[in-house]
């Protein structure tokens, strides 16, 4: 098991460029949207997941994007992971259905990490 890196402060992206793994050009990551914190590069969701929850995040703060370094600043984020499905929230899918919340991530992913 990869473990991921819990993100409290800003990190420049080549930093997080060297997380690839075996996905190869992206890194997994989840963000606790309430503790404005997020852990990345673990092998999957739900282990970034379970490190942020012994933390004391809520699970219900807690979303599963994927980042693509070599993107572009618009599109190097993806909302898709398993631990995002969540009926009780009004999130039938793998993707961040709320516009709102997907707001909230990319500004806590952009306040974590500085791109060039």
């Amino acid at each position: 098991m990869i473990e991921g890196r819990i993100l409290t402060g800003a990190i420049p992206l080549n930093e997080v460029a060297g997380l690839l793994g075996s996905y190869g050009d992206f890194v997994k990551a989840v963000v606790d949207v309430s503790r404005r914190v997020m852990v990345v590069g673990g092998e999957l969701h739900a282990d970034d997941e379970a490190i942020l929850l012994d933390q004391g995040s809520r699970q219900e703060d807690l979303w599963g994007i994927n980042l693509y370094p070599s993107d572009d600043q618009d599109d190097w984020i993806e909302f898709d992971s398993m631990i995002n499905i969540r009926p009780r929230q009004g999130n039938r899918s793998r993707g961040v259905e709320d516009r709102a919340t997907q707001q909230l991530i990319r500004e806590v992913v952009g306040s974590l990490v500085v791109r060039p």
